[in-house]
């Protein structure tokens, strides 16, 4: 499956997810530059994206806790989420979500 990262600097990059993994590791085994310091744990901000919003529908929202570790970032939008909380599903192909700076290594 594919998603569709744009970079800060507004590069973009294909990268290939593996069914049920999470964008976070698939952007990380791709080689992108995102910190995710807690490795998916969801106990940090540092892999925010922000979802295209035609995506969203299929993504979802911010859950509650999720949430709160987005409102540390001064680059949460309406559709910020941690990359580690989405799951790769056949849906989802295609997804296109855009790195933010305070997630870069």
């Amino acid at each position: 499956m594919k998603i569709v990262v744009t970079l800060p600097d507004g590069s973009k990059s294909e990268v290939i997810a593996k069914p049920m993994s999470s964008v976070m590791s698939a952007m990380r085994d791709a080689g992108l530059p995102v910190r995710a310091e807690c490795g998916g744990a969801m106990a940090c901000a540092t892999c925010h994206v922000q979802v295209d919003p035609v995506w969203v529908s299929k993504t979802g929202r911010a859950g509650s806790e999720e949430s709160d570790l987005l409102d540390m970032s001064d680059y949460r939008t309406e559709t910020s989420r941690l990359s580690c909380q989405i799951r790769m599903t056949p849906a989802l192909d295609g997804l296109a979500v855009a790195l933010q700076l305070d997630a870069l290594e």
